[in-house]
């Protein structure tokens, strides 16, 4: 009888914050495409409880997790409306895990122990989705570490061959066109964009930096800043002695990465050993008992 009222309790509560919320937050499509979302059409309720709450305020720490990975991921424009998004997609799978919580007492024997399971549920879930964003970003960050060395290594072979900064940096943009999605020449080509817009070399390029929000980016941008006047032996030198510390990074991040695939082939090794265990003592056993 308790977790009838219960779930009738939630259900109400989430009925009435949808007939106020549905006018007030219009569902966005585009946004719910890029956040590749899957409850966008029950978002309004829940953005309605954010606001009430004030979860920037009472939440900084999370608040700030998704923001900067949002930030990161889709840039500063657009970052508080899907840091909003993606919180109430957050609490909607909690909600669904409480009421998941409320019904599995309903159809067993009533214990506290089902609902404690849906409870369980509904934190670690956005937690875990929350550690999704964050790996998405490190991911993006690796991701930029392997290619810039490479891009600065053909940067470095046009300049010597003659060609101006300019110039060798449109080249290699040119060149990779065909590989927008990634996240080093999505950035680029956005950069070459706002530079035929209007945009000065160097305010462009800092853009470029800001975007990317990676240290050995923003090193990359300053030496070039630093250099490419002066043109010469002196830019070449300091552009390898960039390209000699790019290329450790991508060996560290690519051993970083090797060691993740490693370990994420243990468990289903430990689980084919089990299972082969089983098979070969199950005999045995059936044997001595026989």
């Amino acid at each position: 009888m308790v977790w009838g009222v219960l779930l009738g309790v939630l259900l109400l509560l989430w009925c009435g914050c949808y007939q106020v919320g549905r006018k007030r937050y219009p569902v966005d499509a585009p946004i719910t495409k890029v956040l590749n979302l899957r409850l966008e059409r029950f978002a309004p309720p829940m953005l309605l409880i954010l606001e009430k709450v004030r979860w920037i305020e009472r939440f900084p720490a999370l608040f700030y997790t998704i923001q900067r990975a949002m930030q990161i991921l889709y840039g500063t424009q657009v970052a508080a409306k899907y840091s909003a998004m993606f919180m109430a997609e957050l609490l909607n799978y909690a909600f669904l895990m409480l009421v998941f919580g409320c019904v599995l007492p309903l159809l067993t024997d009533g214990q506290v122990m089902g609902f404690g399971v849906g409870a369980v549920l509904a934190i670690l879930l956005p937690v875990a989705m929350v550690k999704d964003l964050t790996k998405r970003v490190v991911r993006r960050e690796q991701d930029l570490l392997i290619e810039l060395p490479e891009f600065l290594n053909q940067m470095i072979l046009l300049v010597n061959a003659g060609e101006t900064v300019q110039k060798a940096l449109m080249q290699c943009v040119e060149r990779k066109k065909a590989h927008g999605d990634h996240p080093l020449y999505k950035e680029l080509i956005q950069m070459v964009h706002e530079w035929h817009s209007g945009y000065s070399f160097q305010q462009s390029f800092e853009q470029f930096s800001k975007r990317c929000a990676v240290q050995e980016v923003s090193i990359f941008t300053t030496t070039i800043m630093l250099n490419y006047r002066r043109g010469g032996d002196e830019f070449v030198v300091a552009l390898r002695d960039l390209s000699r510390v790019l290329w450790e990074k991508r060996k560290a991040v690519s051993r970083v990465r090797g060691e993740e695939a490693s370990s994420k082939l243990v468990f289903p090794m430990v689980m084919v050993f089990f299972v082969l265990l089983v098979l070969v003592c199950t005999p045995m056993f059936l044997m001595m008992n026989g």
